[in-house]
């Protein structure tokens, strides 16, 4: 299949979604998956494994969704990336993008996918200089808090809420935006991922949880909206 292909495919899929969050209906079959990124460079990609069905299932239950249980594991450098519109990435610590994965990212971005980096606390350094080799024309923006990604389903008017204290800092989202289209959305200092885990997993009240997955909704949610 051809890149161009792909990309007709891919914006097909999030048309389908678009529609199914703004008719409130939802059809049968699951309208598609979701992605988890495998990358190289001794980072744990595969960090907080039950994080992704828990967001789904949230999210299939309280936002009109209807994405499928089978969560993707899919490599930065492999053209499987265009059958997943949404990809999550995660991890603690190294990350290496070779200059074709770098380049397949970008054109998976651009092409209509969406990519959601989530700091597991350790992965800032190595993120930042990688996310360069991909966006060598953009930088990364903090996004204010009365962004449309915050004020979806959801309402987030302190912005990224924090979940983890890790450092102590404030929790912080920035973003890559292509001629006005947010097409990566990076959280540091928050660990929305922990919170989307299971509760014993790190003992995270309920509270907290309930905060991070209505936040992974918003991030799903504006991900596949037609207004941005």
């Amino acid at each position: 299949m051809s890149y161009r292909k792909i990309n007709i495919v891919n914006i097909i899929s999030i048309l389908i979604l678009s529609l199914t969050f703004l008719s409130g209906t939802t059809p049968k079959a699951p309208s598609f998956k979701i992605g988890l990124l495998k990358y190289n460079g001794g980072g744990d990609w595969y960090a907080n494994p039950t994080a992704l069905p828990n967001l789904v299932r949230f999210c299939n239950e309280n936002i009109g969704s209807n994405i499928s249980k089978d969560i993707g594991t899919v490599e930065v450098g492999s053209n499987d990336i265009y059958n997943y519109p949404f990809i999550h990435m995660t991890g603690h610590g190294n990350v290496v993008f070779s200059n074709d994965d770098a380049q397949n990212l970008r054109n998976y971005c651009l092409g209509g996918g969406f990519l959601h980096i989530d700091d597991n606390y350790g992965m800032d350094k190595f993120i930042r200089t990688e996310i360069q080799k991909v966006f060598p024309d953009n930088e990364f923006v903090e996004l204010p808090s009365n962004h449309p990604i915050f004020l979806q389903h959801y309402k987030f008017k302190n912005g990224v809420p924090k979940i983890h204290e890790h450092d102590g800092k404030p929790a912080q989202a920035f973003g890559i935006i292509h001629k006005g289209r947010l097409v990566c959305f990076y959280t540091y200092e928050t660990d929305l991922g922990d919170g989307w885990e299971d509760q014993q997993v790190h003992n995270d009240s309920e509270e907290k949880r309930l905060e991070s997955l209505k936040m992974g909704a918003n991030i799903i949610q504006y991900a596949f909206s037609v207004s941005h």
